[in-house]
């Protein structure tokens, strides 16, 4: 099996359609068919539930669309770049870290020269017509767009929908009535102008995510529920080379992942991929090396599934520190933090502004006293060029040194402001599905028959009704079924074209776990049969209560339990 196997049955099946396919298609661009977005809202539904349910998360939903200076702070504008080359005969383009891979055991970490070097000594050519490769240079992967009409607005399509939760924050923490840990989730399209995109859904232009921030106390790393988790076994490749399985507890006792904080969410992330039909032999959390992490990030994990492809990342699990709101604290002159309350009251030193209200007077008059109360409240560490800016009733004023001394005095404090730092468990949702048909997909022994071991939670189609024949007396029931199914909340297909054998297997290959039929027994004593998809085996059920069977079984109830045994006499 390999991935033109998954893509095709995507096609036929109506999981996956190439984007333009009759304009000739886009590379890096594909559309969900109704079976692909059913399982894809399936996927996002189990993974919101843990984030918003299990761990008492909220959810927001913000623009695709954001203007420059956004993107400045984030650091994209400047550096969300990957190394390039071109052919020289035929002019394609592809990411040169792409073209040495086995040539080097970390090239996307290696600079222009470098890889041009590597490329050179290699005699690495064209992949498509064996020409001669260009110059590494660099290509930002950015969507630029203009906001408004004319020359407007410079603006950019969205790389990842974390920026939307961290330009919220200030919202985000006064809703959370000023309390940490703060947990946010976002779904939702990101947008990345891939220079070669070669792997159907694992690399696309436009992607969906799933992300959390989790906002924490930069000195309060603990988790509350890690005990619970902590004897948990999780695979680790290692910085130093090491492959390790390795309980949570001694990952962080031994100082492998850096808190428990970031451990926690590494399990978690386990438990959500293993729950969608992830093989857990198949997965594996990779630490990123030092030369790869990013300069702010204390440790960094991705989650990695082997696919056809090889070992592949589809979640990123890292410890951003404070960088992210410390630059939009930077570029936006906003207030980023949060309160620390002390456990009891702290006295100490502190600089202060001192209004000279004799020279404030004359000058502000009726103003003056509400623009010594603004300068006392506002912290020294702001002044800049000796000037101090405040803002009453909508307007500002910028003081010189003639309007202020700064003094220092005793006072007594509640707490302080830190800047949070940031967990991120960052999901690509397209590389989760994808990862889960492969995974899930499997050729049956002797009937030569595709089928697909799609867990209950995600598969699009739970149950599939049928009637033997397509007889009026044998429709009517099928029928009923199917509608008490549907109006109870449960996807279900009806079907009563071709060979029973053949329906059985349309619905294998979709991963239908449940199927029922109605035959002429059912006529007789009001029994149907209840098929399993994984074994094949086949119990008699009482039809009028085949809604809330289905509905158990699909919780996990033994479905045998409901068998009617029948007399044989």
């Amino acid at each position: 099996m390999d991935s033109s196997d998954i893509l095709s049955l995507c096609k036929r099946r109506g999981f996956l359609f190439p984007s333009y396919e009759i304009y000739g298609g886009v590379a890096g661009m594909y559309d969900y068919g109704p079976l692909g977005s059913t399982l894809k809202n399936n996927i996002m539904e189990v993974w919101r539930r843990l984030y918003t349910l299990g761990e008492g998360f909220i959810e927001i939903d913000s623009e695709t669309v954001g203007p420059e200076i956004v993107f400045k702070a984030s650091g994209h504008v400047d550096e969300f770049a990957d190394k390039m080359v071109k052919c020289t005969a035929c002019d394609e383009a592809f990411r040169a870290d792409h073209l040495v891979k086995g040539l080097h055991p970390n090239p996307d970490t290696l600079d222009e020269a470098a890889l041009d070097k590597l490329i050179k000594e290699n005699n690495v050519v064209c992949p498509t017509c064996k020409g001669v490769l260009s110059s590494v240079e660099e290509f930002n992967l950015m969507f630029k767009t203009t906001i408004g009409p004319g020359s407007g607005r410079t603006g950019y399509l969205r790389p990842e929908t974390a920026q939307g939760i961290f330009v919220n924050f200030p919202n985000l923490y006064r809703y959370n009535r000023e309390k940490l840990p703060l947990g946010v989730i976002q779904t939702g399209r990101g947008y990345r102008n891939e220079i070669s995109p070669r792997q159907g859904i694992i690399r696309l232009r436009e992607f969906n995510m799933m992300e959390c921030e989790l906002f924490v106390d930069p000195e309060d790393k603990t988790w509350p529920r890690f005990e619970d988790i902590k004897d948990e076994i999780l695979t680790l490749h290692a910085a130093d080379g090491r492959d390790l399985k390795i309980s949570v507890e001694d990952a962080v006792n031994q100082k492998i992942i850096c808190n428990e904080v970031l451990a926690y969410f590494v399990w978690l992330t386990q438990a959500f991929l293993t729950s969608v039909g992830i093989d857990r032999e198949k997965l594996r959390f990779r630490q990123h090396e030092h030369d790869e992490m990013a300069h702010y990030a204390s440790d960094c994990w991705d989650a990695e599934v082997m696919l056809s492809y090889g070992w592949t990342e589809i979640v990123g699990i890292a410890d951003r520190g404070c960088w992210d709101l410390s630059r939009h604290a930077q570029f936006s002159s906003s207030d980023m933090t949060a309160f620390k309350r002390f456990e009891t009251p702290k006295e100490i030193d502190k600089d202060v502004i001192k209004p000279k209200y004799g020279a404030l007077g004359p000058k502000f008059k009726n103003q003056a006293k509400a623009i010594g109360a603004a300068m006392e409240e506002t912290d020294p560490s702001s002044i800049k060029d000796g000037i101090v800016s405040v803002t009453v009733d909508g307007e500002s004023y910028s003081l010189g040194t003639e309007f202020y001394d700064i003094g220092r005095m005793k006072v007594t404090v509640t707490g302080e402001r830190v800047t949070p730092h940031v967990i991120e468990p960052s999901h690509g949702l397209d590389r989760i599905i994808y990862s889960v048909l492969e995974h899930s997909y499997y050729m049956r022994d002797k009937e030569d028959q595709t089928v697909l071991k799609l867990p209950s939670a995600v598969a699009p189609i739970k149950v599939g009704v049928f009637p033997l024949m397509p007889k009026e007396d044998l429709e009517k029931v099928a029928k009923q079924i199917d509608m008490d199914i549907r109006y109870s909340g449960i996807e279900s297909y009806y079907d009563s074209t071709g060979s029973i054998g053949k329906r059985y297997a349309r619905m294998d290959e979709v991963g239908t776990p449940w199927c029922i039929t109605v035959d002429y027994q059912t006529l007789e004593d009001g029994t149907v049969t209840l098929r399993e998809r994984d074994s094949t085996e086949q119990i008699r059920i009482e039809y009028m209560g085949a809604a809330e069977i289905i509905n158990a079984v699909l919780c996990g109830a033994d479905f045998k339990k409901f068998e009617v045994i029948l007399d044989k006499n």
